[in-house]
């Protein structure tokens, strides 16, 4: 799958159909809504030449941008820009629309333990920005203090939506979340790497311990125990606990990790890591040899375009896709069109704002498998679950 083509079908811009509800504090439910973007017209203005006294009227300019004296604001999470996941997703969206829309702004990057992101939005907010992205769940309470303070500012944010200091989730008029359905994605690369697994043990490996994470290996483990019932799923390996974040940012330890998995039989491993899913492919190529090939799983980005080494390529076998881009370009535009609304809203595999990637051919043989169980959860004969079983 692109990761460019979020903005235009079929020659004009269309905005994915999405469902609006709270997934937090209560469970309450909102409307459905669709929206669709227009494209700026140009105009034929015929610019007049020096000492003409009437237009040109073969001269034609385009009309002006529709963000040209916008500024929207991009906060990254750990990681930031270079991470091959989900924060290069939300600069892929803003790059590009800066491009398409003529909209400025600043974007800024926590340091590694994360103790400036509020520190990060206070400053894009006091600098005039119009529409501040914060790029991670982690900005709930930073979302909920400054957008208070700053009613005025449209903030969105990803994976979350906005906590006070009890960490109840707020319904604010100023803030819309972007939230995904990761565990239908995952039940589908979890299929993936049980059809493809030759010993017959899989292993998972997350960044943090947290239920967002969590979510990811409950979906990747039902859906490898939908298509193989007896397939060994080894222990998972969470990288840090809260409040270290630095699990998603660490390819060492991604590495230590997936060397310990592969140690005990797995040769698949899927990662919901962010940066530190670099050491996981890094292993997959250490420890392959002549009679074993070892395969490692992607997460939000199509890793194997991201990555960028042919080495490193050979041994991901697919990626689970969390379209970040599609939610933040989405979201731009609709502020720019004037459209925005604020709440909950979901991107799940019946708008494909989840699903997996088939770059480099690995997954081709079992593809039709896998749309098989794809159309089977978006008509509801497969329900994925979002949440370990308790324990």
């Amino acid at each position: 799958m692109e990761s460019r083509t979020w903005w235009w079908v079929g020659g004009g811009a269309v905005v994915l159909a999405v469902i609006l509800f709270f997934v937090f504090g209560g469970g309450e439910s909102g409307d459905t809504t669709t929206t669709a973007a227009a494209a700026a017209d140009t105009t034929t203005t015929g610019a007049p030449e020096p000492g003409d006294t009437e237009p040109d009227a073969t001269t034609t300019t385009a009309a002006p941008l529709i963000g040209e004296g916008v500024l929207v604001g991009l906060a990254f999470d750990v990681g930031g820009r270079g991470d091959l996941s989900f924060n290069d997703l939300a600069a892929l969206a803003w790059d590009d629309g800066k491009v398409m829309y003529g909209y400025d702004g600043e974007e800024l990057a926590p340091d590694a333990e994360g103790t400036d992101r509020e520190e990060n939005l206070r400053l894009l907010a006091e600098t005039g920005h119009n529409l501040i992205v914060a790029n991670g769940f982690a900005f709930a309470q930073n979302v909920w203090r400054v957008g208070t303070e700053n009613p005025d500012v449209f903030f969105t944010i990803t994976d979350s939506c906005p906590q006070d200091d009890t960490f109840a989730t707020v319904d604010m008029a100023n803030v819309r979340c972007m939230l995904f359905a990761e565990h239908e994605g995952s039940f589908l690369v979890g299929a993936a790497a049980a059809l493809k697994s030759e010993t017959g043990t899989i292993g998972f490996i997350g960044g943090v311990t947290i239920p967002l994470i969590q979510k990811f290996q409950a979906g990747f483990e039902a859906g490898a125990r939908h298509v193989n019932p007896d397939i060994n799923i080894l222990d998972a390996v969470y990288l840090t606990d809260p409040p270290d974040f630095s699990g998603f940012g660490d390819p060492v330890r991604g590495n230590e990790a997936a060397t310990a998995l592969y140690g005990q039989g797995a040769d698949v491993i899927y990662h919901a890591a962010g940066g530190s899913g670099l050491g996981l492919f890094q292993a997959a190529d250490a420890l392959s040899t002549d009679d074993q090939h070892l395969w490692a799983i992607g997460v939000d980005a199509d890793q194997y375009n991201g990555v960028g080494d042919a080495a490193l390529q050979e041994h991901i076998l697919t990626s689970m896709l969390k379209r970040v881009d599609v939610a933040v370009g989405n979201t731009i535009e609709e502020y720019l069109m004037g459209t925005v609304t604020p709440g909950a809203v979901i991107f799940d595999l019946a708008v494909d704002g989840v699903g997996y990637s088939t770059t480099g051919g690995f997954v081709d043989d079992i593809a039709a498998e896998l749309d098989a169980l794809k159309a089977q959860i978006v008509d509801g004969s497969i329900v994925v679950p979002d949440a370990l079983p308790a324990s």
